[in-house]
């Protein structure tokens, strides 16, 4: 992949005179990297003959290389509130959560019993990264899992972004709705994990 990432679209036998190897080497890697999603190839007509066919990276093969973008998101978090102050820092986060839940509350907004509202719910926190998940135990309550956490760094340089979460999560599922976090992964669990139950029950 790497030399994918640094020359661009690629043939499997310009590939394999790179890496020392030959073309048809290089093409089984190809095939098993297209496999897993992380290449992707397309033909290109040049003249008489068969198509020539390119190789390139897929979007999901960039998270193969280094991304410092957390490291920037806590850096700027600290300048906002080493600059402009904690008030500011809580009113992006605030901002943030008003913006999120406006979404949900449209997303959810004909979902009418709670088990449907939690499932819509676990489809817009997966769409967005946190590999989530919900199940019904036996006694009724329901559980919402996120397996990830896309803001980890954000979330635990601030953990206003975790309390926001919540909020969020409590508004989009409505008063009759009990809400509470059993697993947090900023605190050192494996996953973020919620207990929800109707408030009558």
């Amino acid at each position: 992949m790497m030399a994918l990432k640094m020359h661009g679209a690629l043939s499997a036998s310009a590939l394999g005179t790179r890496l020392g190897t030959t073309g048809e080497a290089a093409r089984q890697q190809l095939a098993r990297l297209a496999e897993d999603g992380l290449v992707v190839a397309t033909s290109e007509a040049k003249g008489v003959g068969r198509p020539t066919q390119s190789w390139s990276l897929t979007p999901a093969a960039q998270s193969r290389f280094p991304d410092t973008h957390a490291a920037l998101t806590v850096q700027l978090l600290g300048i906002i509130k080493g600059s402009l102050g904690e008030e500011a820092l809580d009113t992006l986060i605030s901002i943030r959560e008003a913006e999120t839940r406006a979404a949900y509350e449209t997303e959810l907004a004909d979902r009418t019993t709670l088990r449907d509202k939690v499932a819509a719910l676990a489809d817009l926190r997966s769409a967005e990264g946190y590999m989530a998940d919900w199940r019904e135990e036996p006694d009724g309550s329901l559980v919402l899992i996120e397996n990830h956490c896309p803001i980890c760094a954000a979330a635990t340089a601030c953990q206003g972004f975790c309390r926001a979460e919540l909020d969020v999560f409590r508004a989009v599922l409505g008063p009759g709705a009990e809400i509470v976090r059993n697993e947090h992964i900023v605190n050192g669990g494996r996953r973020c994990s919620y207990a929800i139950r109707e408030a009558d029950a």
